[in-house]
């Protein structure tokens, strides 16, 4: 299959030809959806096959979306994995008496969101059928914890497919109803962004054993990252006898005080980058965002050297560019610095360029302009050892 189109981006243009009608449903799937779906095309053009990964509760609902090549204006068939056997919707619409209401009975293949309605649909639809699935399981910790947190708004359920694992029932909790975009001034995000805690309950089959503690993780969207890292958070421990209706608050309180300070964190960074034109020059480039990166460019006399074509040896000003990435931890943890030559290329004609540094003079407790100023002093002897760094690796490469 060929490399997948995610929803940030309409299909790809590499992707097999499709008629237009399901092009424009395709397209219209991926440009406004706000879940992360992604598409696979298969290797036969001529049987257009979408496989829609569904997010439900952190796992994938993988459904084949098979249109009608010659019949493009019929509505798709779908077709669900072998762990999804029982998910019967068009079954279970029929028997509440719902049926009129799917958008199947009224499909219009000249509207250009009838995929994602329908996507949207099974999504809900599935959500449900999963709910019904857990509640039927014998387990009174798990009929406990359904009863306490399944009114929580958002919350999704879901049975662990059968692996060498014991049976196992999985909780995605969203935590923080926070527009995390306030957060940051000029935030690109297209989408809502998300913190889901993952749990992961051990069925019981034995009615007087202790209930195990669950296995818990921290998820987000990807784009969140950029401004907080839920791998770095130190979940609070699960206490024996402990329900999720518990654990909650002082997670959630604990992750609101980490998301400010995060937040203040931005600020703290900027004055950082500002502080670099000082001593540096103004930035050749920065994020104006975030404040994760930024790049100067520097100066340091005259050497001989080989420049990346083997021509003979040149004497000219040295020139590198020191790129600084910045941690979401600063000014705890400080900006970790590469070197790269302005006129030392390797065989591929690729800058070199120094490994990461991160042992340079450093405190937390500096004001901006002092960190600025000894990253300085550190990089008037530290280019040194980069040109020969640089003189090194072009003799290596004769």
């Amino acid at each position: 299959m060929s490399p997948c189109a995610d929803a940030a981006a309409p299909a790809s243009s590499s992707a097999p030809t499709l008629a237009p009608l399901i092009a424009a449903q395709l397209n219209y799937l991926l440009s406004h959806s706000k879940l992360p779906f992604k598409v696979w095309f298969p290797s036969i053009p001529s049987l257009p096959r979408l496989t829609l990964p569904l997010p439900v509760s952190r796992r994938s609902l993988a459904g084949d979306f098979v249109y009608n090549a010659l019949y493009p204006k019929v509505a798709p068939d779908v077709v669900f994995g072998p762990d999804d056997e029982g998910f019967q919707p068009l079954v279970d619409y029929a028997e509440a008496g719902n049926g009129d209401k799917s958008c199947l009975a009224h499909w219009d293949c000249r509207d250009p969101g009838g995929l994602l309605a329908l996507v949207e649909e099974l999504r809900e639809l599935y959500i449900e059928y999963q709910k019904r699935r857990v509640g039927e399981v014998d387990d009174a910790r798990l009929a406990f914890e359904l009863s306490t947190v399944l009114s929580k708004e958002g919350i999704e359920v879901c049975m662990v497919p059968p692996t060498d694992r014991p049976d196992e029932v999985k909780f995605a909790v969203p935590l923080l109803d926070m527009d995390y975009a306030k957060l940051v001034q000029g935030c690109p995000w297209r989408s809502p962004q998300k913190i889901h805690l993952q749990v992961i309950f051990p069925i019981s089959r034995r009615v007087n054993t202790v209930p195990s503690a669950p296995r818990l993780k921290l998820m987000s969207t990807p784009e969140l990252k950029s401004l907080f890292s839920v791998e770095d958070v130190k979940l609070p421990p699960w206490l024996n006898g402990m329900c999720l209706a518990e654990y909650l608050p002082s997670l959630e309180e604990n992750l609101k005080v980490l998301i400010v300070e995060a937040s203040a964190s931005i600020g703290s960074r900027r004055r950082f980058i500002e502080a670099l034109a000082l001593p540096f020059g103004r930035p050749l480039e920065a994020d104006p965002i975030f404040c994760r990166r930024a790049t100067v460019l520097c100066i340091s006399g005259v050497f001989t050297f080989l420049v990346c074509n083997k021509m003979p040896e040149t004497s000219i000003l040295s020139g590198f560019s020191v790129h600084f990435a910045i941690p979401l931890q600063f000014p705890k943890q400080q900006p970790v610095l590469i070197l790269q030559s302005s006129q030392h290329c390797n065989v591929e004609g690729i800058p070199i360029m120094s490994p990461p540094i991160n042992d340079y003079p450093w405190s937390p407790r500096w004001d901006v302009t002092e960190m600025v100023e000894r990253i300085y002093d550190f990089l008037t002897d530290e280019c040194q050892n980069f040109k020969k760094f640089c003189s090194d690796a072009i003799t290596q490469q004769k």
